[in-house]
């Protein structure tokens, strides 16, 4: 299962409707990458999944900020 270990983003659920107003089962996944983040603090790369919304903010605030904001243990 997807899930940006961040935000908390995951799959949701809904339906798929045809012209004929048939309906199965679809799920939207989130966009989620596996990246490299580099932690100032332990001064090392650090392998996390999450997604383009978090790396965005990662990338402004910085790893440090955004997991003490999220409460994220990396």
């Amino acid at each position: 299962m997807a899930k940006c270990r961040f935000t908390g983003k995951k799959p949701m659920a809904g339906n798929r409707v045809s012209h004929s107003q048939r309906k199965t089962k679809h799920w939207q996944q989130p966009n989620v990458q596996s990246k490299r983040v580099w932690d100032d603090e332990a001064g090392k790369w650090v392998r996390v999944r999450l997604s383009t919304r978090a790396l965005r903010t990662i990338t402004r605030k910085g790893l440090a900020k955004a997991t003490k904001d999220w409460g994220v243990k990396v």
